[in-house]
């Protein structure tokens, strides 16, 4: 066996931090009752008799709360610690989830979406910084994959389930989704509250954390900013604001089928993202992210097109697996970049803006394209959205340590930059 073999034998069977797991564990949780809510979301506020374009503004008010309070919230997490800013986040979203389902009014939706999305920033940046400080440095891409699979594991049955829940009441998967939650904050405070607490000696020696425009300077941070900013656009915005839309009122299909829809797009990411973070960790960030994009762009771009709903479900497949190629590599990058001795500080919360911004935009103006020319328009334009990011990433180099110097890397973000 060579020593290239052999070192990839031996980096398969490290294991993970505890911690990890519980992470992951959580994010599987939170993505069940996300997934109850999805497929439900966008029929329930036109139940308001409001058009597309307003339906898909409350999807993106949520990304847009995030947004707005994400550099705030870098701070606060900063100044009570990651694990408060986890638990206190969680509860802000149980709450004004559950709330949601006793709105009466459209605003009402607006202004509850919006407050969430307060919480679930606090609780994504502090997961995220807690994801990155303690995996080790040669696994960052098989802890972000494992972290991003729990997630979208959860989002293959929670659709599903919230499809099945929307025939019931329309409002039952947001009680749901609020009970998970608070279920979630019970474990994550009884299994994390010994665990991720750093000494002074610990926070003494990571230094002041590391600065956004420092980080931008590098064409690898920027090309995760990119990607980040896409996945935001195609996946989390327009595919949850749209896809129930569309089979429902091009496709001719019942709301379940929406559900279904979702959930094997999350199937096709649980997939590659198995692969693509133990790929990432041993052959570099660039070849899964590359792969990821390309294929992410070219069934994104056509799925406004299919008619017939069992291609619809194949394309949604063959999406979902490019997707599921991005992630790992797009989070370890962005820890690279940051270096192991320094704190994510607005660097995190930089690379998560970008994200909601892609949120923001990605509904709105994908809802207006579908209201004035058609689903086809609307889906090619995400398409186009991800293929320049993969130019980015064409341009990007490699930062996985042991391709790149490691102090070339870190150099890019100095610690003592702060």
């Amino acid at each position: 066996m060579g020593v290239g073999k052999q070192r990839d034998v031996a980096h398969a069977r490290e294991r993970l931090p505890r911690e990890i797991w519980v992470l992951v564990g959580a994010s599987f949780l939170i993505a069940v009752g996300y997934g109850l809510v999805a497929p439900t979301l966008p029929a329930f506020v036109r139940s308001f008799d409001v058009g597309i374009t307003a339906a898909s503004l409350v999807i993106s008010v949520f990304a847009l709360s995030r947004l707005v309070f994400a550099p705030l919230s870098g701070r606060i997490v900063a100044r009570f610690g990651e694990l408060p800013g986890y638990l206190v986040g969680l509860c802000v979203v149980a709450v004004t989830t559950g709330a949601c389902a006793f709105a009466t009014e459209y605003w009402q939706l607006l202004a509850l979406r919006g407050l969430g999305g307060i919480g679930s920033t606090m609780f994504t940046v502090s997961a995220l910084s807690l994801l990155l400080r303690l995996a080790p440095v040669r696994m960052r891409g098989r802890a972000s994959g494992m972290w991003a699979t729990g997630f979208l594991l959860g989002n293959i049955i929670g659709p599903i389930v919230g499809g099945v829940l929307s025939v019931i009441s329309m409002r039952a998967p947001f009680l749901v989704y609020g009970a998970v939650l608070l279920l979630v904050v019970a474990l994550g405070w009884l299994m994390l509250r010994n665990r991720t607490t750093e000494t002074a000696a610990e926070i003494s020696a990571a230094g002041p954390p590391a600065r956004f425009v420092v980080a931008l300077g590098h064409p690898a941070y920027r090309a995760a900013l990119a990607a980040s900013f896409a996945n935001g656009w195609a996946v989390f915005g327009v595919r949850i604001a749209l896809v129930p839309l569309l089979v429902v009122e091009a496709l001719g299909e019942p709301a379940a089928w929406a559900g279904f829809a979702l959930a094997v797009f999350a199937a096709g990411n649980a997939a590659t993202l198995i692969i693509a973070g133990p790929l990432a960790d041993r052959r570099g960030r660039r070849p899964p992210a590359l792969v990821g994009l390309a294929v992410s762009a070219l069934a994104t771009g056509v799925l406004g097109f299919v008619g017939d709903p069992v291609l619809f479900l194949v394309v949604s497949l063959v999406a979902g697996l490019g997707s599921g190629l991005i992630n790992p590599p797009m989070n370890a990058v962005v820890a690279d970049v940051i270096g192991s001795k320094a704190r994510g500080g607005t660097v995190l919360a930089g690379f998560q803006m970008a994200g909601d911004l892609g949120s923001i935009l990605g509904p709105v103006l994908a809802g207006v394209l579908a209201e004035t020319v058609g689903f086809g328009a609307a889906f090619a334009i995400c398409g186009m959205v991800l293929l320049v990011a993969l130019v980015t990433w064409v341009l990007a180099p490699e930062t996985l340590p042991g391709h790149v110097p490691t102090a070339a890397v870190e150099a890019a973000c100095p610690a003592g930059s702060g």
